[in-house]
């Protein structure tokens, strides 16, 4: 909900230069990421130990509390410290992921892990068109308020809607594991190793637009209804993902992880290239929708992939490990598009993007080709 005008409520806290809004929108927008990079790893170890619901509540409460008290800001220095406190909570989704993926059958995770991307992402479709919306309508503090009511609703549901069952892979001989163990484990998959690489490249080349897309769209578009195009920008993204998260799941249980995963690589660097040359907001919009039915399916096809190569008790240590990795991402993108954007103009994000995401479809196809052993693949039924 407040994605689409973070960089316009930065613009309402002083007189400031349009570089200056640029790079301190990429900023605001990672350092969120870093403590999250230093938390996520820290919350799925617990989740193994002690039950990933209690963490996805207390998730949730931090988030909405952070988010209400940006309502409240008068200077861009406390949204920093408001959104650097914030990456403390940041996590619900992949600790969702990794509660998801422990309660499922590792012949149908992909198609699970997709239908909890397709409720992620209609959260993502509608919250930047309400945010929007809001924002145009009521202003930008009181949506930020809203939003952390949102927030909070999630976790009253958690609480009172979700049962967390004790499960256990027959072939595990250990109900827990040492960080070191888990490190040690990730290192000897070798493919396991570059997918979760990988993630920080798709992370960076995926944020790297996001804190610039509502200028991006402000240049094309003017600054009527500022917000609302912007959210119609955002989702658009959303509406792909959306389409085709749990197809490319369901796909991938049927055909192989990493080959779905090559191809999505390849088809989002290939889609992203032409934002550059756009003349106005509804080809911005076509390809944004373009580039999330082809980045739709990344998100639950590695988690599953995760799922079918680390045991179950250090699943969500390793999937905090790959959280972590890919805040991480976010922290590099955000800042690498601003920068880029300041110094260079929009056009030079999306030539970047691009050439990252292709690059990382190519490193895959040759890891998937130099260990061929570890292509494991399970059968549906």
């Amino acid at each position: 909900m407040v994605l689409p005008f973070l960089s316009l409520y930065i613009e309402t806290l002083g007189t400031f230069s349009d570089s200056y809004v640029q790079q301190w929108s990429g900023w605001v927008f990672g350092i969120t990421f870093v403590t999250a990079f230093i938390f996520a790893p820290l919350w799925g170890k617990i989740g193994d130990r002690y039950g990933r619901k209690k963490i996805l509540i207390m998730s949730a409460l931090g988030l909405g509390f952070s988010v209400f008290l940006m309502s409240f800001v008068t200077s861009v220095l406390q949204l920093f410290l408001l959104r650097l406190f914030m990456g403390v909570f940041t996590g619900f989704i992949p600790m969702s992921q990794a509660l998801i993926a422990t309660q499922t059958p590792k012949n149908i995770a992909g198609r699970t892990l997709g239908t909890l991307q397709t409720g992620s992402i209609t959260g993502t479709l509608m919250g930047p068109l309400l945010g929007g919306l809001l924002a145009d309508s009521i202003g930008y503090a009181t949506t930020f308020q809203w939003t952390s009511i949102a927030v909070g609703v999630s976790a009253v549901i958690v609480l009172f809607g979700i049962k967390e069952f004790k499960v256990k892979d027959k072939e595990e001989s250990k109900s827990s594991y040492s960080s070191k163990e888990v490190i040690r484990h990730i290192i000897q998959h070798p493919l396991l190793l570059m997918v979760m690489i990988v993630s920080l490249f798709v992370q960076i080349a995926h944020f790297s637009i996001q804190p610039i897309l509502s200028l991006y769209v402000g240049e094309l578009h003017g600054p009527e209804n500022l917000a609302f195009f912007s959210g119609i920008a955002f989702s658009a993204a959303g509406l792909g993902n959306l389409l085709m998260a749990r197809r490319w799941g369901r796909l991938a249980d049927r055909i192989g992880y990493v080959k779905i995963l090559i191809i999505l690589l390849l088809m989002a660097g290939i889609v992203y290239f032409p934002g550059a040359f756009v003349t106005n907001v509804w080809q911005l919009v076509v390809l944004r929708f373009l580039l999330g039915v082809s980045i739709g399916g990344i998100i639950p096809v590695r988690s599953a992939y995760i799922r079918q190569e680390a045991p179950i008790s250090m699943q969500g240590e390793v999937l905090g490990y790959n959280t972590s990795i890919r805040f991480l991402g976010n922290i590099i993108g955000p800042a690498l598009g601003g920068m880029l954007a300041g110094n260079f103009g929009f056009s030079s994000v999306f030539y970047v993007t691009s050439t990252l995401l292709v690059s990382c479809g190519i490193m895959m196809f040759l890891a998937m080709h130099r260990h061929p052993g570890a292509v494991k693949h399970v059968h549906s039924v």
